[in-house]
């Protein structure tokens, strides 16, 4: 399976719904510290980690 842009943008997109999902439905914290402080955080670290993760790839492939 190739990965493009939107197949990339998708996938990142439904992990973290199922992530937030997941914790929304939990009694573990209440909504607003989900939405409010989980989410932007989820995002950022799975963009950085995407990021990396793209960038280390074009590493491997060029040498």
């Amino acid at each position: 399976m190739e990965f493009d842009l939107p197949k990339t943008l998708a996938l990142f997109a439904a992990l973290i719904v199922v992530g937030v999902g997941a914790l929304l439905v939990a009694p573990m914290m209440g909504t607003t510290t989900v939405l409010t402080m989980v989410l932007p955080s989820m995002a950022i670290f799975g963009g950085i980690c995407l990021f990396l993760g793209v960038k280390h790839g074009e590493y491997r492939a060029g040498h």
